[in-house]
């Protein structure tokens, strides 16, 4: 940076200047007093005034007062060099390398140093102005900035603050295309490495989607050409901006809103323009949406000469919007034409068939015998084979309802209620007996110390009182411990019984997850595959909700649809 003429020795008393650090640091940048200069060399003979008047002597020389220091403080310092700073470059252009760029922030905010052979500064883009550059910043790119200088107080550092941003060599928009082109390839939405290969256009379709503004120009040809080669085509319109700020959005918009009714091809189209006018089909999010489309797209941008990213990615590009429009609407009089011709092809192609197959079904039929003799005799023969196996399942099926009665009545025996009855009932004759062993034992005690009491009473001597007293009291403690000893050995043996019956119940193994099939017919219990047929209603029980007994389970009914040969349980 160039210094302002007369920068280095500002006059000795300008208000806010003055030595900061000491007096001695700073008198080499003042000039000496003119009359100290004259005391110390003596004036040139050509000088006039040394013709008229002679200097005084040196005793009568006075040094010139010295002027008053100004201490200023680091802030008062930093905040006048920030309003000069400021005031000085409120707008510059810069033109340097980008180093140090890490991409946006966490708020968007791009900070990056520009720098050359000589020197180096900050340099801030905010978020608001980061969204619409059109490029992607990168270490080692040269660019074009402009904007004014900042001054940060609380660091005393200085930078650029960006306002517009474009790269040297190249326009912006060429590199941002270029960019976004070379992205998109990578990522296999464009190029020859493409995810997804593009989709055929329907050849006839039922309805047609149009992305574009209502009122352009694009939309009115488009329509034009369509309806006047078939004017049975239905079309649904999205209406969008297609050009200026927010366009884009508005575009993949209603592309998507498109792709989810019932179209079954989308154009997206607008008229021709600049590069500027035709930018919104240069956007990423907008080349998003055409490939996510679950339907066809169709791209009709500007003119024949003009190529936007929308096209790479569309699944079809069509150089005008008429051209498009020619592309899907078939002539509706050839198609008719077509269709008729097909149609007489077809109805003769039938006739000749028909006749073919009706000469062919005359020398079948004589060559077929009368199936109702068949008929009769495989009825016959049905009849036979069903007397014979009746036969032979009359006397199983009296023997399987005799095994099933019997094993009934032992089920009936061996119910876990009346197991449970006769267990309850012993365990109560055990209580029983326990108790009266417990109240026996006790009046045995009573009655000895009974005894012992008329006993003490008749000798009556204090040792043997307290001694008989200790033994009464040990008998107490014993007899107290052996009940309770009694008690929980009974408890403890009830518990245990209770719960060996309760492993025995069946219910107790259903509540596991195990169930009892049965057949509906007839109440067998099913314990192969052979004790069912297809077409045979089951029963199912299962105990669920702690029930008790097996009316108390759950039933669940089924239909055998098909047996299965045995395997891996």
């Amino acid at each position: 940076m160039k210094k302002r003429k007369g920068a280095e020795q500002p006059p000795a008393d300008e208000p806010g200047q003055g030595d900061l650090f000491g007096t001695g640091l700073l008198q080499p940048l003042r000039p000496a007093p003119p009359k100290a200069a004259a005391a110390s060399k003596p004036a040139p003979p050509t000088a006039p005034v040394a013709e008229t008047a002679a200097p005084p002597p040196p005793a009568a020389v006075t040094p010139p007062p010295r002027p008053e220091r100004t201490v200023l403080s680091v802030g008062e310092l930093t905040r006048q060099i920030k309003q000069t700073v400021e005031s000085r470059f409120p707008r510059v252009l810069v033109r340097g390398e980008v180093s140090s760029f890490r991409g946006a922030n966490a708020r968007g905010h791009w900070y990056f140093t520009l720098k050359d052979s000589d020197a180096s500064i900050d340099a801030k883009v905010w978020a608001s102005m980061a969204s619409r550059i059109r490029f992607a910043l990168r270490d080692g790119m040269e660019v074009l900035a402009e904007g004014s200088v900042d001054l940060y107080e609380p660091q005393g550092r200085y930078s650029l603050i960006v306002s517009r941003l474009e790269p040297v060599g190249e326009g912006a928009l060429a590199l941002a295309f270029e960019q976004l082109k070379q992205r998109l390839a990578a990522e296999g939405l464009i190029g020859d490495r493409r995810i997804r290969a593009p989709r055929p256009v329907p050849f006839l379709p039922r309805r047609i989607g149009v992305v574009t503004s209502r009122t352009g120009a694009a939309l009115q040809d488009f329509l034009r050409v369509l309806h006047s080669r078939n004017p049975r085509l239905g079309v649904l319109l999205a209406d969008a901006r297609v050009q200026g700020e927010g366009s884009a959005e508005d575009v993949a918009r209603a592309i998507e809103r498109l792709g989810r009714t019932d179209v079954d091809v989308i154009v997206v189209t607008r008229g021709g323009g600049s590069v500027e006018d035709l930018w919104t089909f240069n956007e990423e999010r907008v080349a998003r949406a055409i490939f996510a489309s679950p339907v066809p797209v169709v791209s009709a941008i500007g003119h024949e000469i003009d190529f936007t990213i929308s096209d790479f990615v569309a699944d079809l590009r069509a150089p005008t919007p008429s051209a498009a429009a020619e592309r899907l609407a078939p002539v509706l009089a050839d198609l008719e034409l077509t269709l008729a011709t097909q149609s007489g092809r077809l109805r003769r192609a039938m006739e000749r068939r028909v006749l073919e197959l009706r000469e062919r079904q005359g020398q079948l039929r004589a060559r077929l015998p009368d199936p109702r003799r068949e008929v009769n005799h495989q009825r016959l023969h049905l009849s036979e084979q069903v007397e014979a196996m009746m036969r032979v399942l009359r006397p199983r099926t009296r023997e399987h309802r005799e095994r099933l009665r019997a094993l009934q009545e032992r089920l009936q025996r061996a119910r876990p209620q009346t197991r449970l009855s006769e267990q309850r009932a012993h365990l109560l004759k055990l209580a029983m007996r326990l108790s009266e062993a417990a109240r026996a034992g006790v009046s045995r005690r009573r009655g000895a110390l009974a005894d012992a009491r008329l006993g003490l009473e008749r000798q009556s001597p204090t040792a043997r009182v307290a001694a008989e007293r200790a033994k009464v009291a040990q008998a107490r403690a014993r007899l107290l411990e052996l009940q309770r000893g009694m008690l929980a050995s009974a408890q403890t043996h009830f518990g245990r019984l209770g719960g060996r019956l309760d492993a025995l119940s069946p219910l107790k193994v259903m509540s596991r997850g195990y169930a009892v099939t049965f057949r509906q017919r007839d109440g067998v219990v099913v314990r192969s595959m052979a004790d069912v047929a297809v077409g045979d209603v089951l029963g199912i029980k299962l105990a669920a909700h702690g029930a008790k007994t097996l009316g108390g389970c759950e039933e669940i009914e089924a239909t055998v649809t098909s047996l299965k040969g045995p395997v891996d349980c």
